[in-house]
């Protein structure tokens, strides 16, 4: 693997964790697609390294669990908003 690879994934990794950030967040944040980081995060880290690899997991499996009311306030501030698309 090169380099430049193991170091964005650790990169990515330490960001998850510090900030709580979904995979889209992240994306965003590092300029790479919702499909790179989760490779590197699931895949590529677990070779790097399993601990943090882990640690990002955890952080990723809670931010899953939380996405439906996420999408739900998104919605009724929409809504109230008065922004009916």
């Amino acid at each position: 693997m090169k380099e430049y690879i193991e170091e964005r994934a650790v990169e990515i990794g330490t960001y998850i964790i510090d900030s709580n950030a979904t995979v889209r967040q992240t994306a965003k944040r590092f300029g790479v697609s919702k499909s790179t980081v989760h490779k590197d995060v699931s895949e590529r880290l677990l070779y790097i390294n399993p601990t943090l690899a882990h640690e990002v997991r955890k952080v990723l499996d809670v931010n899953k669990s939380e996405r439906h009311i996420r999408g739900g306030l998104a919605t009724r501030e929409k809504y109230l908003h008065g922004k009916n698309c």
